[in-house]
């Protein structure tokens, strides 16, 4: 029993500095993809009765074309607490470059793809916001 139990603290031992190496990879390699990667958070609100309507178009057309134009999507929320979760989109794009970014959304705004899924308006807001992770964020 005791060569049993002595295995089983090896494995996890084991598992715990390969855990712990592979989070450091994981760091180290975030944080070398670039020192001017900028962060955009977008909060959408629409217009009454149209948030699914938004979220589709972003999973069913935006998306797609967010990567062609080398914007990389970081994740989508809907807001969890009413009012706002019956009218609030919010996401997080990361870019290389603030410029990268601004070159990114024109690519995207003239694209013919886009008419393929943006028939009408259904966004009443957009609030933007460049962000700069901290030294300590674990996403560089």
């Amino acid at each position: 029993m005791a060569s049993r139990s002595g295995s089983i603290a090896v494995v996890m031992g084991a598992a715990a500095v390969a855990f712990l190496a592979g989070s450091h990879m994981t760091r180290k390699s975030v944080e070398a993809q670039s020192a001017q990667r900028v962060f955009e958070l977008r909060t959408y609100t629409t217009i009454d009765g149209r948030l699914q309507q938004l979220v589709d178009r972003h999973k069913n057309g935006a998306i797609p074309l967010f990567e062609k134009h080398g914007m990389h999507v970081v994740g989508f929320w809907v807001a969890a607490d009413a009012p706002k979760s019956s009218n609030t989109l919010t996401y997080i794009l990361a870019h290389p470059s603030r410029e990268a970014a601004e070159t990114g959304w024109k690519r995207f705004l003239a694209d013919p793809g886009r008419d393929l899924f943006e028939h009408e308006p259904i966004v009443e807001k957009v609030d933007r916001v460049f962000l700069h992770p901290t030294d300590f964020s674990r996403i560089r």
